[in-house]
């Protein structure tokens, strides 16, 4: 029972310390927490190099025991620099680069002694003594009032570092702020550290490597796509192959240009040849994402399309292409739009600023977007699709094609017309291959002399021509003697053919005058044409024309009767040699 009481208090002795000690180390941290939230301090010279030398103390302290609190100190060493001409973007030197060389340099030259760095606003400039390092007084702008190192001295930290990187830490001093040299430049030979356009010898010959490195890199990903496309060959689906044969080419350039973009942070390029390497390298990793995106759409694209034709309707088709179109511009505008970015471009500000540039494009443009939207009504209502025969106002044709813009149509000269999707769409579009049927209507001429029964006959007998062809229609059309002509006697022809094209309306229609023309030679009954008689009334020794002196009224008067109700020429239904098709039980 002593023991499990010592043991007791042995645990909560134990505990009392442990929390002890959490709550001092607590109330430590949370005061070097509010220490480091404190506004930096820049009313005077003296105040501004101490805060900046306190900070930049912080942060080397900081990657020594790797401690993200004090490494956040750089930020506060920042705030002591006038930043206004250096961009933490697109400038080769930032602010975090500056205070480093910076601190560097002063590290070298002197060791900061307070009480010789005036504490009022006596002076607005304050020089660092043997050295071109400045903290000026701030009149203008945000930071007006404060003590900042100056823009000179920012801008030129890299070199003044430079001119004193050989030299020992001052006696003293807080020994820099752990900056390193890259290891490449520290191992070269001393010749290898002179410079020829501003490039160190060392990082022409490493460039050149890297070069040979990303070509080689790229030659060996084209080797290791085509082996992977002749085992895909063997495989039952095509996707694959599809896919591989696509992805080889820009994959191997996304390779080697991820190569050479790792160059410009290993050997440590600087000022202007680093801009330039950087925009060439940066345009060949935005050209090859691009490509590699744009590759993928075209096997979906593909893919989709498969899918597509397995349907009946032509409208999933058009759907696809559309699709198709949509993603592989939206793949061209985001990886430029990218490009433009790690370019160091602000593209949403880009975009904001040309806000008006944009309302003068949209302006210009309206008809551009009302074809647009003109396609998709036109996708979605359907009233047409590739391959069919439309009218729109005086062009008619074959759909070939549906585009963003304009609809093409291949007419029957074999030219091709283009008409905007915003006319099509307001215009009324006369589908001819929508047709269920495809009407023929013509007039046969036959002679005067032809008797009634025999065109009877011939009625009955172009019927019969109708009923037998099997591409006709059965349950409506027409054979009628329809007029007195000029020069013959009119029977008018109106049917229908079941045809799926024009080319077969041709060869049905041929089909049925051919029997109509056999029909006609065997009834003897011939075709007029336009004809005109001169009739000589009066010649010479001739008796005068009297139209009526064979026949007396009483004749005619006889002869009027028998056509009259129940006479005995009367065929009000004609003779029935012919059945109107609607009357003919065998089509009804």
């Amino acid at each position: 029972m002593i023991l499990k009481l010592s043991h007791l208090r042995f645990f909560l002795l134990t505990t009392l310390l442990v929390v002890a000690t959490s709550s001092t180390y607590a109330n430590d941290r949370l005061k070097e927490v509010e220490k480091r939230l404190q506004a930096v301090k820049t009313d005077s010279p003296r105040e501004t190099m101490m805060s900046f030398m306190q900070a930049m103390e912080n942060y080397r302290k900081g990657i020594t025991k790797h401690d993200p609190l004090l490494t956040a100190s750089l930020n506060d060493a920042i705030d002591c620099l006038d930043t206004t001409l250096i961009s933490k973007v697109t400038e080769d030197l930032t602010p975090e680069q500056a205070a480093i060389f910076l601190k560097e340099t002063i590290d070298r030259v002197v060791k900061i002694d307070p009480n010789r760095i005036p504490d009022n606003r006596d002076e607005k400039v304050w020089h660092l003594i043997n050295t071109q390092i400045k903290i000026r007084l701030i009149e203008e702008g945000d930071r007006a009032g404060e003590y900042l190192f100056d823009k000179f001295t920012v801008e030129q930290s890299r070199e003044m570092f430079k001119k004193v990187q050989e030299l020992p830490y001052a006696p003293g001093s807080g020994k820099g702020a752990g900056f390193r040299e890259p290891f490449l430049e520290r191992v070269a030979p001393t010749w290898a550290k002179q410079t020829f356009l501003s490039i160190a010898y060392w990082q022409w010959i490493g460039l050149f490597v890297f070069i040979l490195l990303g070509l080689t890199m790229r030659l060996l990903a084209r080797l290791g796509g085509n082996m992977l496309h002749r085992m895909t060959q063997h495989t039952d689906t095509d996707w694959d192959d599809l896919l591989i044969e696509s992805m080889i080419s820009p994959v191997s350039l996304l390779v080697a240009s991820g190569i050479w973009y790792l160059s410009l942070f290993v050997l440590q390029f600087e000022g202007i040849p680093f801009k330039v390497l950087n925009v060439i390298i940066q345009i060949t990793l935005t050209v090859s994402l691009i490509w590699v995106f744009y590759s993928l759409a075209h096997v979906f694209s593909a893919y989709l399309m498969h899918l597509a034709k397995k349907t009946k309707t032509g409208l999933d088709d058009q759907i696809v292409r559309l699709i198709s179109r949509t993603l592989k511009v939206f793949v061209i505008i985001m990886g430029i739009m990218l490009g433009i970015q790690n370019l160091g471009v602000n593209v949403f500000s880009l975009l904001a600023g040309m806000g008006i540039v944009g309302l003068a494009v949209a302006m210009a443009a309206k008809d551009s977007l009302s074809n647009f939207f003109a396609s998709v009504i036109i996708m979605l209502d359907r009233p047409f699709q590739i391959g069919d025969w439309i009218i729109v106002g005086d062009k008619d044709g074959t759909v070939e094609d549906i585009g963003f813009r304009s609809t093409k149509i291949r007419t029957f000269y074999n030219s091709v017309v283009s008409i905007p999707n915003s006319e099509i769409a307001n215009t009324g579009v006369d589908n001819m291959g929508l047709r269920k049927y495809r009407r023929v209507k013509t007039f046969l001429g036959v002679t005067y002399d032809t008797p009634a029964e025999k065109i009877e006959a011939f009625l009955e007998g172009i019927k019969n021509i109708i009923k037998a062809n099997p591409n006709t229609r059965k349950d409506y059309f027409h054979v009628v003697f329809n007029q007195f002509g000029p020069s013959s006697l009119d029977i008018m022809l109106y049917f229908f053919l079941k045809v799926p094209d024009w080319s077969n309306e041709l060869v049905e229609r041929q089909n049925v005058f051919l029997e109509i023309v056999r029909l006609a030679e065997d009834l003897g009954v011939e075709f007029a044409f336009p004809t005109q008689t001169l009739h000589i009334m009066d010649l010479p020794g001739n008796p005068p024309h009297d139209p009526g002196h064979n026949r007396d009224s009483h004749h005619l008067s006889e002869s009027v009767k028998r056509f009259a109700p129940g006479g005995e020429q009367s065929k009000p239904a004609g003779s029935g040699l012919f059945v109107p098709p609607f009357k003919d039980p065998e089509l009804s």
